[in-house]
């Protein structure tokens, strides 16, 4: 893609995310400040002593979720579709978007277990009461308007297992409560305005499919990716600065990464070359300098690479644009002066050269930005990035030069639109659904707005929003519309809108699920009837509805 196409996308996305957001600034203010207000008037109690005697409920579990669902309600400002007109009386289970269950502690105990309202434009906040929901496994909220912060209470939802907010206006840190859950496998928080470091600690959950993209995190990628268990992660169009750290060529189920649209820089490290699962490589727009590492000839499995809008220079190697599984190459608006004769026309492979400094080649700078004074290579053999030398990576105006879009998922509809179908367990038991396919879950390309769908969760995994397909989730799917497609979530990955799962599980072409140790056998238990459509898709045989019994 070239420099007029990178701009063109970010504009796209911009426009895209004024039209999704229907709140006023005034009006996102002043529901999270009434969010804020009813944490100081509650505290820590979130008892349910106001809860009229003469109702009569079906166990304690239930009426507890009264109270939680109730306190919602009233956190509720605008509800379009008047999804919540059900929720009154005590047989909360045949509220809309709510979802039972027999717990496994106890099969004739009957819980909510799944809440699905993805795609549902309501306006309002998250109260801390929705903590009293213990036995909740699945949480779909993809393409709405909700405002505020996530509390800390949701910390108490001990067994949650796939969480999609995509698409969505919430703001604040990292959201804490996510570390407490110990068998959650797919997180979506594309296309909000969470912001501030992204802790290392949730590189050690048992994840398959992570979407942070389109937010507003900064700091450095925390060197515990490399520890990592997911198949998908999309981390595009945020504000990551420093180094792609050496860990990352010991994920071991890797198969999409989207790194596209950061204030990173430096060379590459050679050890992305370890990654052989790796389908969708897309690193665009991040400020990357020096040559393509030799190493990069170890991606067997790569279908799409996208290196475009940076500052390369050097040679394309003949090695790269023979990869067996190559299908997509993307390496436009840089400074690379050479190209091997296989990396300038291919029947087998999409190239895309433009704007770069190749003789004979059409559409590429004039002379004079190819001048040795103005493009001053980098010799990687010194970049701390790289080799462990001592430059830290260079701060450039082009740092922030348009990428191309992500293919991650966009968020799902129904579940986060889950990045291109995930090759492991996929936006759970029949639970709820980024946009786009993708190939690899802000609205996508080849791939859960939550927009454009992506070969891979814009806000949207085989599950949340997105448009073109990609075998990986900007979340398009009914959640937010996807920017262009991504190669995995604008709020977009392959992710289709994930079919039916009898389990809690964003798609992605992701890689098999990771390697957990079996829970003790429990007894059989009666299949819990969810809608279709309602979780990501997984292609290993999906978790238990209550996982970690």
């Amino acid at each position: 893609m070239n420099f007029l196409g990178c701009l063109l996308f970010l504009l796209l996305i911009a426009s895209f995310s004024t039209f999704s957001n229907a709140l006023t600034d005034s009006e996102v203010a002043y529901i999270a400040h009434r969010q804020l207000l009813t944490f100081e008037e509650s505290g820590k109690d979130q008892s349910n002593n106001n809860v009229d005697p003469n109702l009569k409920f079906e166990n304690s579990r239930i009426k507890n979720a009264y109270t939680a669902l109730q306190a919602w309600k009233k956190g509720i400002y605008s509800d379009p579709f008047n999804v919540t007109a059900t929720w009154v009386g005590p047989d909360v289970c045949k509220y809309t978007g709510i979802y039972c269950a027999p717990t496994l502690d106890d099969p004739k105990l009957n819980v909510v277990a799944g809440i699905d309202l993805n795609h549902q434009d309501i306006a309002g906040y998250l109260p801390q009461e929705l903590g009293l929901l213990t036995d909740l496994a699945l949480f779909h909220l993809n393409s709405n308007r909700f405002c505020g912060i996530i509390p800390m209470s949701f910390c108490n939802m001990s067994i949650m297992f796939e969480f999609d907010v995509s698409n969505n206006r919430l703001v604040g840190p990292f959201p804490r409560a996510l570390l407490c859950w110990k068998e959650i496998k797919f997180v979506d928080i594309r296309f909000n305005n969470f912001e501030g470091c992204v802790p290392p600690e949730i590189f050690g959950r048992p994840l398959d499919a992570l979407f942070l993209n389109n937010n507003r995190f900064s700091c450095s990628i925390p060197p515990s990716l490399g520890n990592s268990t997911v198949s998908v992660v999309t981390m595009a169009y945020n504000n990551f600065s420093g180094c792609i750290p050496h860990t990352i060529g010991m994920m071991p189920n890797i198969e999409e990464i989207m790194l596209a649209g950061n204030s990173l820089g430096g060379c590459f490290p050679s050890e992305i070359g370890n990654l052989r699962n790796v389908t969708v490589l897309d690193v665009s727009g991040s400020g990357f300098v020096g040559s393509i590492p030799p190493s990069f000839a170890g991606l067997k499995s790569v279908e799409m690479l996208d290196i475009s809008c940076n500052r390369m220079t050097g040679s394309v190697p003949e090695e790269i644009c023979k990869l067996p599984a190559l299908k997509n190459f993307t390496f436009a608006s840089n400074f690379f002066n050479g190209a091997a004769p296989a990396c300038k026309s291919s029947k087998d492979v999409v190239i895309d050269d433009g704007n770069n400094c190749l003789a004979g080649r059409p559409l590429q700078k004039p002379p004079k930005d190819c001048d040795p004074k103005v493009v001053k290579p980098v010799d990687c053999s010194k970049d701390v990035c790289s080799a462990g030398g001592g430059r830290a990576p260079p701060k450039t105006e082009d740092s922030h030069m348009p990428a191309t879009p992500v293919h991650s998922p966009p968020p799902p509809v129904h579940s986060p639109p889950p990045p291109a179908p995930v090759h492991s367990p996929p936006p759970p038991v029949q639970s709820p659904p980024p946009p786009a396919p993708v190939h690899s879950p802000p609205p996508p390309v080849q791939s859960p707005p939550p927009p454009a769908p992506v070969h891979s969760p814009p806000p949207p995994v085989h599950s949340p929003p997105p448009p073109a397909p990609v075998h990986s989730p900007p979340p398009p799917v009914h959640s937010p519309p996807p920017p262009a497609p991504v190669y995995s979530p604008p709020p977009p990955v392959h992710s289709p809108p994930p079919p039916p799962v009898q389990s809690p599980p964003p798609p992605v072409h992701s890689p098999p699920p990771p390697v957990v140790q079996k829970p003790p056998p429990k007894p059989e238990q009666p299949d819990v009837v969810l809608p279709p459509n309602l979780g990501y898709q997984y292609s290993s045989p999906p978790p238990p509805l209550f996982p970690g019994y």
